[in-house]
């Protein structure tokens, strides 16, 4: 069973920060809470942390998880070019449930899966997430279920469900509160909003929390129908 830190506590929370740093540093996995729902989180430079990622979820390659980033600074680390479009968007939504899409530098040592020569950036609007992300650096973040299953604005669910995989569980009480899905029936998503900057146009990939017309506000006409 991981170890559970309750994050509410400020001796434990620094108890739970150093024993998920020192699980993510050997390969192991933890479950964080960002600003909408919670995350399987680790290491993004370890190969082989990504794939037990991937495989805790019942995922494949083919699915690769966003990269979660402690500052602005690092998107410039991370990209081979920021537009001026991208840089309005972070400078707007960051942190914040906007994740960007955008060409990776070819140069960087790491291996998410099936990229295409891309990676899904975000800086999440949560103390202990940031406080994790400026400790490790940037993190291989997907939510906290198994595939196919909803994800979870609360730690006892991907606790429960993904215990054989995980080493440590940061617990920051219910996350999202605040965001409502803002997408049409079914296909409504408690997680960030999704947007591709790899184009000629910025495109939402997946709706969440953040709605589009709050983007079209910074973006104008880049964003594409």
């Amino acid at each position: 069973m991981p170890e559970t830190f309750d994050c509410s506590v400020p001796v434990t929370l620094l108890a739970g920060v150093r024993a998920a740093r020192q699980a993510l540093q050997t390969g192991g996995l933890v479950i964080m809470p960002t600003d909408t729902v919670y995350g399987i989180a680790a290491d993004a430079f370890s190969a082989d942390a990504v794939t037990a990622l991937l495989a805790a979820k019942g995922r494949g390659r083919q699915s690769p998880p966003p990269v979660l980033v402690p500052d602005l600074a690092t998107l410039t680390a991370l990209a081979e070019e920021v537009s001026s479009d991208v840089t309005a968007l972070a400078e707007a939504f960051w942190p914040g449930p906007l994740t960007i899409i955008v060409r990776a530098r070819p140069s960087l040592s790491w291996d998410l899966g099936e990229t295409r020569g891309t990676v899904a950036l975000r800086m999440p609007a949560n103390d202990v997430a940031l406080g994790l992300l400026a400790e490790t650096g940037p993190l291989a973040v997907s939510s906290a279920n198994l595939h196919g299953e909803p994800a979870s604005t609360t730690a006892a669910g991907p606790a429960a469900a993904l215990a054989d995989s995980v080493a440590v569980v940061l617990d920051a009480g219910e996350v999202g509160e605040g965001y409502a899905p803002h997408a049409e029936g079914d296909r409504a998503q408690n997680g960030s909003t999704i947007v591709d900057a790899t184009g000629e146009r910025i495109r939402i990939v997946r709706q969440g929390v953040l709605a589009r017309e709050r983007i079209a506000e910074v973006v104008g006409e880049a964003l594409a129908p």
